[in-house]
């Protein structure tokens, strides 16, 4: 069998387009884009002048001699293409972001479903005018808003216009070492700043606004998901259906994302191109009979694009959806033609189109995971399948089917491990286990919802809701099951970035051994192997090696590690089940490679063979930490004590002269949790009287390493 990376270039063109095109993007996102603009600009007239010049006069100036030269100008072309695209897709770089305008007031458009939980409710929000003074102008620009109000009080809807006080807000980089940067996240959906207040100090202006099919997508996705509470009794199951089925996760429990994270089968969660396919099978398998029709084929892809798309509507038009049924309407549209279309030169051209439309899809992970799903669907799954000749067709399918899960795995491996640092053992067990269950859900779901809209059809609907329920109880014991056994997943997996890229190489260049049994390749693929392996084993020599104190930037918390090697001791208020414990402290101890982990309350006293806590006073190797809360407010010493650390936490009252008086530090540093306005005197006490001060609030956490 003939795999498609062996295709020619004639016939997968958007592939290779791609790749400057997605190079142009990365570089964009990467440098000053207001240095290199105006020269990106120039690159970009003068290849597509010569671009269309060699065209025009290719006969005359015998150009048929450099025959590479069209394919460079074109990669120049895409390449300055993305960067552009890139730099203009932006807000930041528009003169009318509301934040390089003076303003009172913002009006903005609710352009996200508000997720409500409590007392808050957030939203995507887009400036469209601002008020200064008396005047009102254009503005531009996307927002974080949080209103704060009880459950008594108006509603936000998608599509609503407000009044807001620009009140606006930097969004907070990570602190933490390891923390996730939610700002680098919402930055690469545009969104730079956010807005917390009460609801009251905002005022509703207009209501729908927005996108007239988006809002009638999200209508009918909340009505339907008051049918799957209704109908599954199971609150876990009908958030698992809401999840799988329409892709609403508000619902969605940790444990249960937890146990489908840890088997490797968390794509099941994802309304993504596995569920629109399977859509896609059931539309076709009931559209058999229009086959043999004389315009059958464009009758029987206009009926499938239809059903597909209602399907994304449904789904309240998620991007995953959305992406999926690009790429399947491609290949529908493909196969209905009298001429073969390659599938990988399809897969390319959605992406292609995509990025053209918003370049920073690029860093979304999800968009990642897919396209990288199935290009390995495409281009690994047949080398790996041909590895074994099977002839029993039973032993056949459930072979391609392993092929099709490893594949998925080898080539999102290194991204998943980059992003998510875990490795789930039993991935191939899991899928195979869940393969037929939530492909019946889906298309269980897909009749149990339809049914729902038909009011005589209501035992039909208990019924299949019922049956629904079942299989996803069923499942989801099963996956609970194999998340508990011995070894289930290898955690603690923190790529470096050169080490991401040579997983990447090491996989490019063995599969192309198979492809085309050259041995050099695989010389090539033990290089990197060996590259891996010397990486992994320094990491971990430097770990052993380690004695380092990291004083974390917790808000209301206090939190200080004390490490040597893979062993260390965490002075804390937290408790390990505590969801800031779990965002800010526990990636870092993963990521520094921590094995033995033991947890001492501020007042508690311990000793161990590398650290001794008596009271406030630590003593760790070499050094020594002085915690000074308030409980040593009253404390007199006769002499000075010396110490190298002292940390002011949880709002002590003492004065930094009454301090300096009983202790001799090298180091001073105030703690996030002492309130704002302590922090604010004690900032200039220490500028009175010349100490370096280090305050944690709104700065990195502060790490003392010996290497």
């Amino acid at each position: 069998m003939q795999t498609l990376l062996r295709a020619h270039k004639g016939e997968i063109p958007f592939f290779y387009w791609l790749l400057p095109l997605i190079a142009g993007i990365i570089s964009a996102l990467h440098s000053n884009q207001h240095l290199w603009v105006k020269t990106i600009a120039a690159v970009l007239g003068i290849s597509t002048l010569l671009f269309v010049g060699s065209n025009l006069f290719y006969n005359r100036l015998s150009i048929h001699r450099f025959a590479w030269l069209g394919g460079a100008l074109l990669s120049f072309i895409l390449f300055c293409a993305g960067w552009l695209g890139t730099y203009r897709g932006n807000d930041l770089n528009s003169i009318n972001h509301f934040a390089k305008l003076k303003a009172d007031y913002l009006i903005v458009k609710i352009v996200s479903e508000p997720s409500a939980k409590g007392i808050y409710t957030r939203f995507n929000a887009r400036a469209q005018s601002l008020i200064n003074g008396k005047y009102t102008r254009r503005a531009s620009g996307n927002l974080l808003v949080t209103f704060v109000a009880d459950s008594n009080t108006r509603k936000a809807h998608y599509g609503d216009v407000w009044l807001i006080p620009a009140t606006y807000k930097h969004i907070d980089p990570p602190y933490n070492p390891a923390e996730f940067n939610y700002k680098q996240y919402l930055a690469n959906q545009n969104i730079y700043y956010q807005s917390f207040l009460p609801l009251p100090q905002a005022r509703l202006l207009r209501r729908n606004q927005g996108n007239r099919l988006i809002a009638f997508s999200l209508q009918i996705r909340q009505q339907l998901i008051a049918a799957i509470k209704n109908y599954l009794h199971n609150p876990e199951a009908a958030a698992i259906a809401s999840t799988l089925l329409l892709g609403y996760k508000a619902d969605l429990s940790s444990e249960v994302l937890q146990a489908y994270s840890k088997t490797g089968t968390i794509h099941v969660l994802s309304v993504s191109g596995a569920h629109v396919a399977v859509i896609f099978w059931l539309i076709s398998t009931l559209l058999k009979p229009f086959r043999h029709h004389r315009f059958g084929k464009w009758l029987n892809a206009g009926l499938s694009l239809v059903l597909i798309w209602g399907y994304a509507i449904l789904t309240g038009l998620s991007p995953a959806v959305c992406r999926a049924a690009v790429m399947l309407s491609l290949i529908i549209l493909s196969k209905a033609g009298s001429r073969p279309v390659h599938t990988l030169n399809v897969l390319a051209v959605s992406a292609f189109g995509l990025l053209l439309y918003n370049p920073l899809l690029i860093t979304d992970v999800g968009f990642q995971l897919s396209y990288l799903a199935v290009f390995g669907l495409l281009v690994v799954q047949p080398v790996i399948y041909e590895l074994k000749e099977l002839k029993n067709q039973v032993t056949r399918k459930l072979w391609y089917a392993c092929s099709a899960s490893v594949a998925a795995q080898i080539i999102t491996f290194p991204l998943s491990a980059y992003y998510f640092h875990q490795f789930p053992v039993y991935f191939l067990i899991s899928n195979l286990l869940i393969l037929i269950p939530a492909e019946a859900i889906v298309i269980i779901g897909a009749i149990f919802l339809t049914s729902t809209f038909i009011p005589f059809l209501k035992v039909f609907s208990q019924w299949s809701g019922y049956l629904l329920e079942q299989i996803i109880t069923g499942m989801t014991r099963v996956l609970s099951f194999i998340e508990h056994l011995p070894y289930a997943s290898i955690g603690k997996i923190w790529l470096t970035p050169f080490e991401y890229w040579c997983w990447y190489l090491l996989i490019g260049l063995t599969l192309y051994f198979f492809i085309s049994k050259k041995a050099a390749m695989l010389k090539l693929s033990f290089v990197y192997v060996l590259v891996l392996c010397i990486s992994s084993s320094w990491k971990a020599a430097q770990t052993l090696q380690t004695e380092r104190i990291v004083f974390f930037n917790v808000k209301k918390n206090t939190a200080t590690l004390f490490q040597r090697g893979r062993q260390a001791v965490l002075v804390t208020n937290f408790t390990l089940a505590d969801k800031n414990y779990q965002y800010s402290i526990q990636p870092c101890l993963d990521s520094l490679g921590v094995d033995s982990l033991l947890f001492c309350q501020p007042q508690q006293s311990l000793q161990t063979t590398f650290f001794k806590k008596q009271s406030n006073y630590v003593q760790f190797m070499q050094k020594t930490v002085l915690f000074f809360n308030p409980s040593l407010d009253k404390t007199v010493l006769n002499e000075k004590l010396p110490v190298d650390y002292v940390l002011l936490s949880q709002n002590p009252h003492v004065t930094l002269k009454k301090l300096n008086n009983s202790y001799a530090y090298n180091y001073l540093i105030a703690e996030a949790s002492n309130s704002p306005q302590r922090l604010k005197k004690l900032v200039s006490e220490a500028d009175s009287l010349h100490i370096n001060l280090f305050n944690l609030r709104r700065n990195k956490s502060y790490i003392v390493a010996s290497n």
